[in-house]
């Protein structure tokens, strides 16, 4: 299971996670008080759509490609707006040619008391994400393992703030990294928000991921799942998750205004659903 980002930059999974990243950022905004974001996998953050590696895929037609001009209900646009600016924020001249990952979107969205933390492992894309943010002293990237971040970059000194857990699924066991990482993590900030994210390609390696979520002992848990398709006969990527932990108490709401107008544009024939479910909370399944 290979999510190389450069290659799936503004697909309808970014699309997904980038709107609920959105919507976090916007619901931290609402008090006065400093925030921190902390994106253990930060990427390179800004890609080319027309990259030989964009290219191969041709994906992002198929996500930001087909909303980033679409007539969408009044109220899910409203919501969707804080993300679409974001992305138009990057390609200044029109048309869409580049995509920013989640730092950037982050960043645009923050106030000038709030900080960015962006962890990226992988030298050279560290390298890259340092000279975006060049000059920026409200971010901070750090070449260093995102699993290691949990650890050592929590709590934040402002003690209000989000976690992203973005991994790219190029090895083994990432299931059981997201679920060992968030307890170590909610252990050290339980007051944090935790957005995690997942691919839908193995339903079952899935359906034990939430499982384990729901039995970790961590109080609140929100499950996003958006597919765009039924389950393929091959290894495919089906559909997108997001898990997020302490979620606003509005997000259940939004995401019920946001997800039926994504759904309706993003779909790819019968099979298409997405659902919001607590795997553990007030109104977590018996």
């Amino acid at each position: 299971m290979n999510y190389r980002h450069a290659y799936h930059a503004g697909n309808f999974a970014d699309v997904v996670k980038h709107a609920v990243l959105a919507r976090l950022v916007d619901y931290l905004k609402r008090k006065d008080k400093a925030f921190r974001v902390i994106d253990t996998h930060a990427g390179i953050g800004l890609y080319d759509l027309g990259s030989e590696e964009a290219e191969k895929t041709g994906e992002w037609h198929d996500g930001i490609g087909r909303l980033i001009e679409a007539r969408l209900p009044a109220d899910a646009a409203a919501l969707l707006a804080p993300y679409l600016d974001a992305v138009r924020a990057v390609n200044a001249e029109g048309g869409i040619s580049r995509y920013p990952g989640s730092p950037v979107i982050a960043r645009h969205l923050m106030r000038k008391q709030d900080r960015l933390s962006a962890i990226e492992l992988h030298p050279e894309d560290a390298r890259t994400l340092a000279q975006h943010f060049e000059g920026d002293f409200q971010t901070r990237v750090t070449e260093l393992d995102g699993w290691l971040a949990l650890g050592a970059h929590l709590p934040p000194k402002e003690k209000r703030g989000l976690v992203l857990v973005d991994p790219p699924f190029e090895i083994g066991g990432e299931f059981d990294r997201l679920v060992e990482g968030l307890k170590k993590a909610h252990r050290r900030w339980p007051g944090g928000i935790f957005a995690l994210w997942y691919p839908v390609k193995d339903r079952k390696a899935v359906a034990a991921f939430r499982e384990a979520l729901g039995d970790a002992g961590i109080p609140k848990i929100m499950d996003i799942e958006f597919y765009i398709r039924p389950p393929s006969a091959e290894p495919r990527l089906d559909g997108t998750g997001m898990v997020v932990v302490n979620p606003p108490y509005q997000l259940e709401s939004e995401l019920n205004t946001m997800l039926p107008a994504l759904g309706k544009l993003l779909a790819e024939g019968p099979g298409a659903r997405w659902s919001v479910e607590w795997l553990a909370g007030e109104d977590a399944a018996s």
